[in-house]
């Protein structure tokens, strides 16, 4: 070792490129919501930025609630993907503000969401429902508005449990949040 010599690790630090934040956004939407195991962190839209940050990458991520219990599990596997794709330790920084909206969804995300037998969001995060207007919820099944709401909270507190009045087959609907 000589005079000047760094005696610290930078942990694989290394110059990005565009390359780079390509690879990680391909990366990124391999990695699946462990809730609703069809839709991507991308497609669910709490991936915000993905840059090149002091010779690492660097993602922002906003969970679809503060109190979601799967936000360390996200992380986790959002952490695990880009290492194993030859990422040398990712950073990510968990943002809360602005807070998620269920307006973030990609169509793509918001068809796996119905093809998985969720019903997908309707409309967008504003609060109609407090004026009284309430969305029609269609059956991700056979696709009929007749269904009726069983109950405000479903599998997850981000989803309401339905029925469908036509095909009578209950379902979860993704609330708009």
């Amino acid at each position: 070792m000589q005079p000047g010599d760094l005696i610290t690790s930078d942990h694989g630090a290394r110059p990005g490129s565009p390359s780079d934040i390509a690879a990680a956004w391909q990366v990124l939407n391999e990695v699946m919501d462990p809730e609703v195991p069809v839709v991507s962190v991308v497609d669910l839209g709490i991936v915000r930025e993905v840059d090149w940050l002091h010779g690492h990458i660097h993602l922002v991520v906003t969970p679809t609630y503060s109190g979601c219990p799967a936000t360390e599990v996200i992380e986790d596997d959002i952490r695990l993907a880009l290492e194993q794709a030859g990422f040398s330790a990712p950073k990510l920084e968990r943002r809360l503000t602005p807070a998620w909206s269920t307006d973030w969804i990609s169509d793509e995300g918001r068809e796996r969401l119905r093809a998985y037998g969720i019903a997908p969001p309707v409309g967008s995060s504003s609060k109609r429902s407090l004026l009284g207007e309430s969305p029609t919820i269609c059956c991700p099944q056979c696709n009929s508005p007749h269904t009726e709401l069983l109950s405000q909270f479903g599998s997850t507190a981000c989803k309401a449990l339905y029925r469908c009045r036509d095909c009578l087959e209950p379902f979860d609907y993704f609330k708009c949040i």
